[in-house]
C-alpha cells in the first residue's frame, strides 16, 4: 500500500539563509498514528506546514495521499486537516458558525449530523452557540479539533496538541486521536510531552537542526535503543569497584551502596548470573535489586545530545 504523505527530498531556506530543513525523506503509512518530535526550532512546524500548504518549500516533491501539493494542492488540502498551535481568528463568531464555514471552504455539502458528532465528541455541544472569544483556553483548542475535522479529512496533523491544556482535556483528546484512528485517518502529532507519544505513536520521527535522525516503530526504537539496567542496594559500603569486577559495565553510587550494571537487551545473554556468581566469590553481598528499562524520553534526549556532539 503507498504512503499517505510521502516526502521526498524537502528541503527550505528562507531570504535569510536559515536553513530549516535539509533533505528531508519521510513516509507515513495510511492509518497510523505518527509522532514526530524534536527540540525548538527542530524544524517540525516548518515541515508540517510545507505539507499543509501554508509554507512553499525550497525543494523537493510532497504527495498527500497520491496527490502533489503543488501542482494538485485542491485535492491534496482536501485530504488534510490541521489543528494548529493557536487560534487567531474567528473570534466574534459562534462555534457552530466557524466550524459550519471550515467545513464549507473545502466544498463539502452540509452535513449537521456529522458536525453534531463533532462537536459531542469534543464536548463543545452545550457551547455550539457561544462566541469564541468567550471560551476557556481548552474549550478553544477543542474548536480547533473541530475545525480541522469539519471537511472529514483522511490524514490530520496536530501540531503541539496539548501543550498548556488541562489533564481532562488532554485525556479527552487522546481517546478522540484513537477513535480516528480507529475509523481510518492517519494522525501525525508534534509534541513536547514525549510520554504520550510513548503511549500512542505506532512510529517515532526525530528531527533535529533540520534533519531527520531516524524513523523508527516505537517498539523497534525502545528495543535497539533502549537500554535495561540492573541496580543492586548493597549490605556494606564501597570505597571502588574491585578489581575483580573491573571488566563489568558497572557503576557505584557516589555514597558506595548501590551498583548499576547496565547490560544490552539484544544481547543473547545479559550476564547478569555472571555478575551475581562473581559479586558471591568477590564477597559483595547485598539486600535488594531491581531493574529498570529506558523510557522513550531518555532515548530522545540521548540522540540530541549524540547529534550537537557530532555537529559539535
Amino acid at each position: 500500500m503507498p504512503p499517505v504523505i510521502d516526502v521526498r527530498n524537502l528541503t527550505k531556506t528562507y531570504a535569510s539563509g536559515y536553513q530549516a530543513l535539509k533533505g528531508i525523506d519521510l513516509q507515513i503509512r495510511r492509518g497510523e498514528i505518527f509522532a514526530l518530535l524534536g527540540p525548538n526550532g527542530a524544524g517540525k512546524t516548518t515541515l508540517i506546514s510545507i505539507i499543509c500548504g501554508i509554507v512553499n518549500a525550497s525543494s523537493g516533491t510532497v504527495l498527500a495521499d497520491g496527490h502533489d501539493i503543488v501542482h494538485e494542492y485542491r485535492l491534496a488540502r482536501s485530504k488534510i486537516g490541521l489543528v494548529p498551535q493557536e487560534l487567531s481568528t474567528d473570534a466574534f463568531e459562534s462555534v457552530w458558525a466557524t466550524v459550519k464555514f471550515s467545513r464549507g471552504l473545502f466544498g463539502k455539502a452540509p452535513d449537521p449530523a456529522y458536525l453534531e458528532k463533532v462537536l459531542r465528541d469534543l464536548s463543545l455541544w452545550d457551547k455550539k452557540d457561544s462566541k469564541i472569544m468567550a471560551l476557556s483556553g481548552g474549550m478553544k483548542r477543542r474548536v480547533l479539533i473541530a475545525k480541522a475535522l469539519a471537511h472529514e479529512p483522511q490524514i490530520l496533523f496536530l501540531d503541539e496538541p496539548t501543550a498548556g491544556v488541562d489533564v481532562e482535556l488532554r485525556h479527552d483528546m487522546w481517546q478522540m486521536v484513537r477513535r480516528l484512528r480507529e475509523n481510518g485517518t492517519t494522525v501525525i502529532l508534534t509534541t513536547h510531552y514525549i510520554e504520550e507519544a510513548e503511549d500512542m505513536a505506532d512510529r517515532i520521527g526525530v528531527i533535529n537542526h533540520g534533519e531527520l535522525i531516524l524513523v523508527e516503530d516505537k517498539a523497534t526504537l525502545m528495543r535497539k535503543l533502549g537500554k535495561k539496567q540492573l541496580t543492586l542496594q548493597l549490605q556494606s559500603h564501597l570505597d571502588k569497584i574491585p578489581e575483580g569486577l573491573s571488566d563489568y559495565p558497572l557503576e557505584l553510587s557516589e555514597d558506595g551502596t548501590t551498583l548499576v550494571y547496565t547490560f544490552d537487551v539484544q544481547a543473547q545473554e545479559t550476564g547478569i548470573a555472571a555478575l551475581l556468581r562473581r559479586l558471591h566469590e568477590q564477597g559483595i553481598d547485598f539486600r535488594d535489586l531491581h531493574s529498570s528499562e529506558s523510557s522513550l524520553e531518555e532515548i530522545f534526549v540521548s540522540l540530541v545530545r549524540q547529534g550537537r556532539e557530532a555537529r559539535a
